[in-house]
Formats: C-alpha cells, structure tokens, sequence
C-alpha cells in the first residue's frame, strides 16, 4: 500500500511520473517475495514446525520450504531496488506532466491544482458544488448531467419534508 501510495502522490509533488514499467517490476518481486516469505512460513507453522529454533534436524523436514522462505526473503528484499531506480531516474530525467491530475480521475481538491503545487494552492477560495470538485472541474459534461439528476432528488426531498411537516 505504501508503494501504490507513493507511486499515485508522486507525480503531484513533482510533476514528474514514475516510470510504469518499473513500478510493475517493483510490484511482482516485491509480491512474490513477501508471499514466499511468509506464506511459506504459515505452510510451515502449520505443519508443525516449532517457533524460535536456532537449527532443524533434516528429518523434520522443514528444510525445503525454509530454503524457499530464505530466496524469497531476499527476492523481497531487492524488490526495493528498481523502486529506487525509479525515484531516481523520474527525478534526474523525467518528463515534466502538463496537466493538473495525470490520472484524469481524481476527485478531491488536491488535484485541481497544479503539479507540483505552488507554495499557495489557491488565490480564493474554490467554490465546492459537489463532493468530488476536482473531478467535476476536468469533466463539466459529467458534473453538468450529474447536477441535473440531483436537482430532481433535492425537489422531491424538499416536498416530502413540505407534507411530512404538515
């Protein structure tokens, strides 16, 4: 989650996107490590392998799948490397994103604002219509049809509270 945190927020207090290709890179090994890791160590919890033991017997036969366990530590633990890359690379070379929110969907208020922000978001104050003002101000035409459907709720709300009043 951290990882995905930090790739999404990433272009906002930069301007620069990471490179994907490297991020996918970063997912798949960090998620192969951490589930040969320790998933492997739930197999072997639960075949009965006792906690805190210095050494194995190789008749107990956890010897295999703590090997496995063992890789994949390490496999989790470069998964971090092209995660650095990436930082780095975006830093030195990347490409400077044109628009406010690079992933188009972003609804909070944070992305109507430019990338990287300034040191003052905003000269006002925005004025917020809906719950989602960032994402109405990159799409007017959904924000448009969205106001109408619930200019309609707002009426009925109003005259059901006019005849619950009565």
């Amino acid at each position: 989650a951290m990882f995905s945190g930090f790739h999404f927020w990433w272009p906002k207090f930069t301007g620069k996107m990471l490179d994907e290709r490297l991020g996918k890179i970063t997912f798949w090994t960090l998620f192969i490590g951490f589930h040969g890791t320790f998933l492997v160590q739930h197999w072997l919890g639960a075949e009965g392998m006792p906690r805190r033991y210095a050494d194995y017997l190789a008749a107990d036969g956890f010897t295999a799948l703590n090997t496995i366990s063992t890789i994949s530590s390490f496999v989790l633990g470069l998964s971090i490397l092209p995660f650095f890359y990436n930082v780095w690379k975006t830093a030195k070379y990347g490409k400077k994103i044109e628009v406010d929110d690079p992933w188009g969907y972003g609804r909070s208020l944070e992305w109507a604002t430019s990338c990287p922000p300034p040191r003052h978001n905003f000269l006002t104050l925005p004025r917020i219509r809906s719950e989602s003002p960032a994402f109405d101000l990159h799409h007017p035409e959904i924000a448009a049809l969205d106001q109408l459907e619930n200019a309609g709720h707002g009426e009925k709300a109003l005259a059901g509270g006019k005849e619950a009043g009565k």
